[in-house]
């Protein structure tokens, strides 16, 4: 697969605790610039970040990050304040409590509410797998295939361990057809990125693929 169709797929990524407005006008440039399919960042940024782009690109924010375990409520208002302030795509993160007690129908109801907030936008769901079962993450494919979302998503970042190809094998294997795959966390090649993508991701939540096109171009004039 050539370098252009991967950039085509990752969600180029910011989403360190320090983060400054410089960093993610940076991030929007280089989105922009490479084709990325958007750029995901903290929500205190996405309304300059929308003004900034003018549409040349969407924006990406995530919602319950990272740990998951804010209220519906909250999230929800995260999700609706996110969507006014020009967010084109929401990842949001489960509540991993809510799973380990088995209580997927609370899990569901989340997921169908902020749905409904985004009014219409992109939403994808980060289950965390690091911190799942192999049973957990099957139910929570069928979870997600129930909710509406268009996208189930490995993880944030910022737990234990970010994707495997085990987990994205279980995604394509239990996701329901209408439900895409995003890969996220520790994804730092090309070889990466074409084995998720050939395993069935759609989406790649990761910054270092857009630094590697830098590379490319810097050595040989192109990529």
């Amino acid at each position: 697969m050539d370098l252009k169709s991967i950039l085509s797929k990752v969600d180029h990524t910011l989403l360190s605790q320090s983060a400054t407005w410089e960093e993610i006008q940076a991030i929007c440039e280089d989105g922009i610039r490479y084709g990325t399919a958007s750029v995901c960042i903290p929500a205190s940024f996405v309304a300059q970040a929308a003004e900034f782009s003018a549409g040349r690109i969407p924006i990406c924010t995530v919602i319950g990050f990272p740990n998951g375990y804010s209220t519906t409520a909250v999230k929800i208002f995260e999700t609706r304040d996110a969507v006014q302030n020009g967010a084109d795509e929401i990842d949001m993160v489960i509540n991993i409590g809510w799973v380990k007690e088995g209580r997927y129908d609370d899990v569901l109801d989340e997921i169908k509410r902020i749905r409904e907030a985004c009014r219409g936008k992109i939403l994808k769901v980060i289950i965390e797998t690091c911190l799942l079962t192999e049973d957990e993450k099957i139910r929570m494919c069928e979870v997600v295939n129930a909710s509406g979302a268009d996208y189930i998503k490995t993880s944030t970042g910022f737990s234990k361990a970010g994707a495997t190809p085990e987990d994205i094998a279980i995604f394509a294997r239990y996701s329901a057809p209408h439900v895409k795959i995003k890969a996220a966390g520790g994804i730092r090649s090309l070889a990466d990125a074409e084995n998720y993508i050939a395993l069935g991701a759609s989406r790649l939540g990761t910054s270092s693929i857009v630094k590697l096109a830098k590379g490319q171009e810097n050595g040989n004039g192109g990529y």
